[in-house]
């Protein structure tokens, strides 16, 4: 199981399929004269020398400036890096996730006026931005990558059975319904029967890598507002998401995680963000596969109706109480500028580096291009997978109240009882940070 790629990390090992993830990279201090050359000339090869010029600009004694830039993987990462910062000894600059910016709200540094104006920022980068990277006002942090959520299609199982890639989610359903195999004598799936060949993941909250984003991404198109989730819509979204296991009985609780379910061939549609990609490649290199924008609700363009999709994204942020803000905030317009992403892109060392967080930046090859196509109307929220942000870290705290209401609905209580319960728990997670609503009567 690899971890999203880290461009200031270009040494770490990537994790395993089963086991925990690696420990976190050792702190990183670039010095900014001479400088930059040595930081860039280690992922960004010769461009380093323009960001020398800019910096030193920012000194007047024209001494060299030293920054500590720490990146993240796992959940002790991000509390040491609270740790760090909340008794002054936190790095100059720092990796979070996206979803983490109202754990940090009192250490991030807002975005300076002269590096990237608001305006600017916006039209820099995609519009999750907005709701995302912005505290009192300010934009607080910058993407150097875009992730989400992609389809990915086992083209030989769906070939064999003779489906196309579904286009929406009652689609999705119909196709995975005709793909799955089970041990009864005709093949057909029952309860009880021991799934061979699941048409897709869905339905679960133990063992589908990613169920967090798939679900949050039904309740956002369906118009759910997941601060505080109510109605019809939410109940909606819980019972299509666990027909899979309840009704149609073609995924369950037995089955392998579904990224290995899906790289050995016994999973057909596996929804996933780009950097699987990896993972799926290293488990079985033959797999035939190919990548494909989500499914979406029927839409109405008429009635300007949009799709929606998925952001899950690792941004960069300033320590408000760096001495070095400054010159920090510099580094990191020079590495977000469109010269540094693509020579960080093309120097990952891999078949394709980080989706480019740049909406001038355009990628059509066959893994990327479906995340781009979508980030444009992709949304974010407080819950994501694999943000490894610890026990007491918004997503996981989150996860576990989205989690319960899955597993109630899939033990029999109603979709209604399980959407009130889970309202009531994001409300009490929200409110630690200022961000709840007020619950539905």
């Amino acid at each position: 199981m690899d971890l999203p790629p880290q461009p200031l990390a270009p040494n770490v090992a990537p994790q395993s399929a089963v086991g925990p993830p690696p420990p976190p990279p050792p702190p990183k201090k670039f010095p900014l004269t001479g400088i930059i050359i040595a930081v860039v000339v280690l992922i960004i090869l010769a461009v380093g020398v323009f960001a020398a010029k800019s910096i030193l600009s920012l000194n007047k004694k024209n001494q060299p400036v030293e920054l500590t830039y720490w990146g993240l993987w796992e959940s002790e990462s991000r509390e040491r890096l609270q740790t760090a910062l909340a008794g002054g000894r936190g790095p100059d600059i720092f990796r979070l996730h996206s979803s983490w910016v109202p754990m940090f709200k009192n250490d991030l540094s807002p975005i300076p006026p002269t590096v990237y104006s608001a305006s600017e920022f916006e039209s820099t980068f995609y519009p999750t931005v907005k709701s995302d990277l912005r505290l009192s006002g300010n934009y607080v942090a910058v993407p150097l990558e875009i992730d989400g959520l992609a389809m990915f299609v086992n083209d030989d199982l769906l070939a064999a059975s003779g489906q196309s890639v579904p286009a929406t989610w009652e689609d999705l359903r119909s196709v995975a319904k005709a793909v799955s195999v089970c041990d009864s004598e005709d093949g057909t799936c029952s309860s009880g029967d021991r799934i061979l060949v699941s048409g897709t993941a869905l339905g679960t909250a133990d063992n589908i890598d990613h169920w967090q984003d798939i679900l949050a991404t039904l309740m956002l198109q369906n118009n759910v507002n997941l601060n505080a989730p109510a109605g019809q819509s939410a109940e909606d979204v819980l019972s299509y998401f666990t027909v899979f296991s309840r009704t149609d009985h073609i995924w369950d609780s037995t089955l392998p995680p579904s990224t290995q379910a899906f790289a050995e061939g016994k999973l057909a549609i596996y929804f996933a963000p780009s950097w699987r990609i990896f993972d799926l490649q290293a488990i079985n290199p033959k797999l035939k596969f190919s990548v494909h924008p989500v499914p979406q609700l029927p839409l109405d363009p008429a009635r300007g109706e949009k799709p929606v999709t998925w952001a899950s994204y690792w941004v960069e942020g300033v320590n408000k109480k760096s001495p070095n803000a400054p010159a920090a905030w510099e580094f990191l317009k020079f590495l977000s500028s469109a010269d540094s992403l693509r020579k960080l892109y093309a120097s990952s060392g891999r078949i394709f580096g980080e989706p480019y967080s740049r909406r001038d930046m355009t990628d059509t090859s066959e893994f990327v291009g479906p995340y781009l196509s979508q980030a444009q109307y992709a949304r974010s929220w407080y819950i994501g997978s694999f943000t490894f942000d610890g026990p007491t870290g918004i997503n996981t705290r989150l996860s576990a109240h989205f989690a319960d209401a899955v597993n109630s609905v899939n033990q029999g209580r109603s979709p209604a009882e399980a959407v009130k319960t889970l309202s009531s728990g994001i409300n009490q997670v929200l409110s630690q940070y200022g961000l709840a609503s007020p619950i539905a009567p």
